[in-house]
């Protein structure tokens, strides 16, 4: 008996994976975005330029005038970086500058935090009491710290007399650890509208559900602010942050109207008011350059961090 072998059925083959198609770039998010990047290169691009090539020069009232300037290389960057005076200035700038930020953070996170807890008409009022400060001009809000802190009329000494301290004659701004107290008090007043308004906008949405159940769970206020609250706004923070750092950094003008109400200048020198001292006091534009190239890498180096943060993020 013979038996008959059945071939196997033949299996069907299986559909290879169609190719990934390769999505098309789209075109127009980068075009609009060429404007705004020709305005910024033609806006700060050639002072940035004029910067850089004037810091390798010897650039004085002389070439005000129309006389060449004379090339002088590394020579301005040498006679900086071996002058302990300056030194001391990126030292006291750093320091002023991380003093303001974290403190109007701080103060900026509590008023949020603040309008997020009252009623409807604190919060206006509260809103529209930053909102005046913030709009208020520098010149014009100067003017006001100035006679508040005056040493003949202002109305610090004068209060200070009335509660039994003895502030008669008293100049706030001749010593530099009361002067920088004084400037510090004013930025961070000055700051703290924009911060708190942006936090507050940063808490504004979160989830009520979120906040409930934790409540529910029995997360006190100090927990729920702590491990809920202040991480879901760390976005918001690290921005504000950063962008403090940057402003408090670069701070000139409460600096140099302190000054002149009655400030030793070359005491209490940040990097703003030393390079205008440099430029437009001396006449030297070419170190004015090289401390301002300075200035622009210790921007670039303390925002650093954060900027890779927020990148990281958005990746």
């Amino acid at each position: 008996m013979t038996s008959t072998a059945t071939a196997p059925p033949e299996t069907a083959a299986a559909p290879q994976p169609a190719p990934p198609t390769t999505r098309p770039r789209r075109r127009l998010p980068a075009l609009l975005v060429v404007p705004a990047v020709v305005l910024l290169v033609a806006a700060l691009g050639y002072p940035v330029g004029w910067q850089v090539v004037t810091s390798f020069q010897h650039f004085g009232m002389m070439q005000q005038f129309g006389q060449p300037p004379e090339w002088v290389g590394l020579a301005n960057y040498t006679a900086l970086l071996t002058d302990p005076n300056l030194w001391v200035i990126v030292g006291r700038s750093l320091a002023f500058c991380l003093v303001c930020a974290l403190l109007t953070v701080a103060i900026g996170l509590a008023l949020a935090l603040l309008m997020g807890a009252v009623g409807r008409a604190g919060r206006l009022t509260l809103q529209v009491a930053l909102l005046l400060a913030w709009a208020m001009p520098v010149v014009a809000s100067m003017t006001v710290w100035t006679w508040i802190v005056n040493w003949r009329n202002g109305l610090l000494n004068w209060a200070l007399e009335r509660v039994g301290v003895d502030a008669q004659g008293h100049n706030w701004l001749v010593e530099p650890l009361s002067f920088f107290v004084v400037a510090a008090v004013i930025v961070v007043w000055m700051s703290v509208p924009f911060v708190a308004l942006s936090i507050y906008a940063g808490l504004t949405q979160l989830s009520p559900e979120v906040l409930e159940a934790a409540e529910i769970d029995g997360a006190g206020g100090w927990k729920r602010l702590r491990h809920i609250i202040l991480p879901l706004v760390a976005p918001v923070i690290s921005i504000v942050l950063l962008l403090q750092l940057i402003w408090d950094l670069r701070v000139f003008t409460q600096i140099k109207l302190l000054q002149d109400a009655g400030g030793v200048a070359n005491e209490t020198h940040l990097l703003g008011t030393y390079i205008y001292q440099l430029g437009t006091g001396a006449g030297d534009f070419g170190m004015a350059s090289a401390v301002s190239i300075l200035m622009l890498l210790l921007t670039v180096a303390v925002s650093w961090y954060y900027v890779r943060s927020l990148m990281k993020e958005e990746s």
